[in-house]
């Protein structure tokens, strides 16, 4: 059990004394809490409260929160060394992400940290940070019981962690894989591509990133271990000039959806959005009924297809494959 007492000047609720509080720390230390956590601008004075008269069993975690920003690496580390010096049996630092690239930052502390260290990342931005909590040398990760009552921006649910993520087989080997897209919120590429890892007994994770730069997540995210993504809106048409080479197919459609990290860490661009698009159509218009297999029921058909991102380029594609005639309705002219 972790007994977690915030006052509001650390964005809890408590708007009391702090003697009240302390005492109240300690009385749930006397009564068998594994944890409590007290903050770092007040942990002298709650070490010097409880005179050392702490359980043998019972660990105290020294936090600190940043709802602004999450600094460099260097002042991360100095943090980090301030919580040591106060006492803490586990450090813990959270700190909130601007840009995805930020969580980085965490686990290259957290990674040479020598004490243990909680090191969370707040915001939809950071989620990262929660999940692979376990790869990088994380104490423990916090989920909430119910996506009715958060607790922290950005907190996945312990049904999520447990049966999406699967966190309790996430370790040092565990590939990342991912969807980075802008929004992701709504994708249930989670669900189901960490299903599929889980029935063939691959150790790997798969996450909704959400990103705001392409270039820069995957030049941040440079590991092997970060083998593979999946591109959504807006960046399908980004990944072409991020990748070093190119399906023959991404290539003609200008548009990537799938980039495949090799071992020598060239980045491999490919597009599946035809086919799955294509098929899908043929389905719904009788493919199966065709006299002749090698002939699409789309071939001499009209095809408009509105708008020409990443998804549009792919159906045109498809669609021009088999047969059908063409046309692309967009905004924007010169995108066509």
């Amino acid at each position: 059990h972790l007994f977690v007492h915030r006052p509001s000047w650390e964005g809890g609720q408590y708007e009391g004394d702090d003697t009240t509080r302390f005492e109240t720390l300690k009385l749930a230390m006397e009564l068998g809490v594994d944890y409590v956590d007290i903050e770092l601008k007040v942990a002298n004075n709650f070490m010097s409260f409880i005179s050392g008269d702490k359980p043998e069993k019972c660990k105290i975690i020294v936090s600190s929160h940043n709802y602004e920003c999450t600094p460099s690496c260097e002042e991360i580390a100095n943090l980090v060394a301030r919580i040591q010096a106060v006492g803490a049996d586990i450090v813990k630092v959270a700190t909130t992400a601007k840009d995805i690239v930020d969580v980085s930052r965490m686990f290259q502390v957290m990674v040479h940290c020598q004490v243990p260290m909680i090191g969370l990342v707040m915001g939809e931005r950071g989620l990262m940070s929660r999940v692979l909590a376990p790869k990088f040398g994380g104490y423990l990760t916090f989920g909430i019981l119910s996506a009715t009552k958060t607790s922290a921006s950005g907190q996945p649910t312990v049904e999520e962690l447990l049966d999406i993520y699967n966190i309790r087989r996430i370790g040092p080997d565990t590939k990342v894989l991912g969807l980075i897209a802008n929004p992701v919120k709504q994708s249930k590429s989670p669900i189901l591509h960490n299903k599929c890892l889980q029935s063939v007994g691959y150790n790997a994770v798969y996450l909704p990133l959400l990103g705001d730069n392409l270039a820069s997540f995957l030049e941040t995210y440079s590991s092997p271990d970060f083998s593979g993504f999946s591109c959504s809106l807006p960046f399908k048409v980004d990944a072409v000039q991020c990748c070093d080479e190119h399906d023959p197919v991404a290539k003609s459609i200008g548009a990537i959806n799938t980039i495949i990290r090799r071992p020598d860490g060239k980045l491999v661009g490919y597009n599946t959005d035809y086919i799955g698009a294509i098929s899908a159509i043929e389905d719904g218009i009788g493919g199966s009924g065709s006299k002749d297999a090698a002939i699409s029921p789309l071939a001499g058909r009209l095809i408009v297809v509105v708008g020409a991102g990443g998804a549009g380029k792919a159906i045109a594609y498809g669609a021009k494959k088999k047969g059908a005639r063409v046309v692309v309705a967009n905004r924007t002219y010169g995108k066509i």
